[in-house]
């Protein structure tokens, strides 16, 4: 019974208290009794008159639905406080949050925002981890969804193994799936649908793969070679501009005519924003590479579509640049964006170019990432030796 601040006289307001850890929520029950007649250790009304069997019923009644609405929240393995107590004892139930209906908004607001503020690669990538996600609830759970606050780290730990396991994905493609899911998790933290992070006690960490770069033995090798079609030689072309440019297969594919500027020394640059990372490149043509350009001035593609390249696919371009190292007699695993990592260390690195100048061409956000080309470089740490090993032979 709660009597009111102002109360003097006459029957005062009951109220049903849910009390659990200390917190407490409370509810009217819509009726009253005189104070006189309440039992407070009791919680009920003292009496034998009907009105007042009545009355103690009827809290008896919602009492029991109290328990009831605990039973119900244990029985679904789900949080118990005073508020959910109250809620599911009012028939207020939540609505449920579950896994693939938030990861499905996520991608769904991705793919809206393509070619604004994500790629398509990017929305290529987040399909994909819902796939196995959808497919690692089947396996694991046989189940098409899961509430979100049953994420814990023991899902984590499964999902790591289903994906190195079944899926059979390598370290670093496993660790980008997962981080791709954490993304979802991090959502659900922050709009309070998860309390504890699955994620807290997860350590995993990118393996450093050693990147694969052409010599220049190899890149005079593959630019004199007769090739015995004109599509071959096209991307031969155009893998050959990206290896004296640096240029990722999206930026080439994307080159246009405003890229290609007259720089501070009087030569042409290309000027571009690297669709990955949205930062500025700014690189200057070596002749090799103006001279690619130039002879695709009348191509019929390129006149048609504004491009400076006619640039088929990324999956066409790397089967044929597999046909063309089989042709030169290459064993490497050549992919078109090796022509990136040749830039960086064949063309510029290894001819002494600083690497904070390789890391402003590439377009890097961080030098830290251009380090890495430079730690592969074996034949630059001999020649600089040889420098001074004269100097102590005599020692």
């Amino acid at each position: 019974m709660k009597k009111q601040k102002n109360y003097q006289s006459g029957k005062a307001p009951i109220y049903l208290r849910i009390t659990v850890d200390g917190k407490r929520c409370e509810v009217t029950t819509g009726r009253c009794c005189d104070p006189i007649q309440w039992s407070t250790s009791s919680g009920r009304c003292n009496g034998k008159k009907d009105e007042v069997k009545s009355l103690n019923a009827y809290l008896d009644d919602l009492q029991n639905k109290v328990f009831e609405a605990h039973r119900q929240l244990t029985e679904k393995d789900d949080t118990i406080t005073a508020e959910k107590l109250r809620d599911q004892f009012q028939g207020k139930v939540a609505k449920q949050r579950t896994l693939i209906d938030i990861f499905k908004d996520h991608n769904q607001k991705m793919e809206a925002l393509v070619g604004r503020e994500f790629s398509k690669g990017t929305a290529e990538r987040y399909r994909t981890s819902l796939k196995h996600t959808v497919e690692f609830l089947q396996w694991k759970y046989k189940i098409n969804d899961i509430d979100i606050r049953k994420v814990n780290f023991d899902f984590i730990t499964e999902y790591d193994f289903y994906l190195r396991s079944v899926r059979k994905c390598a370290n670093n493609s496993a660790v980008k799936y997962l981080k791709n899911f954490g993304k979802i998790i991090r959502i659900c933290l922050s709009n309070g649908w998860l309390v504890v992070d699955p994620f807290a006690r997860y350590k995993n960490k990118i393996k450093k793969v050693e990147r694969v770069y052409l010599t220049e033995q190899e890149i005079d090798t593959i630019a004199n070679k007769e090739l015995a079609s004109e599509r071959l030689e096209q991307v031969r072309d155009i893998f050959l501009f990206c290896c004296f440019t640096g240029l990722a297969y999206i930026d080439v594919k994307n080159l246009k005519g405003c890229n290609v500027v007259t720089g501070v020394d009087g030569d042409k640059w290309i000027s571009i924003k690297r669709q990955k990372t949205n930062t500025p490149s700014r690189i200057p043509l070596l002749p090799v590479a103006s001279a690619l350009l130039n002879s695709y001035q009348n191509n019929p593609i390129c006149l048609n579509t504004g491009m400076l390249f006619p640039v088929s696919s990324n999956q066409k371009m790397n089967s044929y640049l597999k046909e063309i190292a089989d042709f030169c007699g290459i064993k490497k695993p050549i992919t078109f964006h090796i022509a990136r990592h040749t830039f960086a260390t064949t063309v510029t690195l290894l001819n002494g170019i600083p690497i904070e100048s390789v890391s402003k061409m590439l377009g890097h956000t961080n030098i830290q990432t251009t380090q890495h080309y430079a730690k592969i470089l074996d034949i630059k740490v001999g020649a600089d030796m040889a420098l001074i090993r004269e100097r102590y032979t005599s020692i």
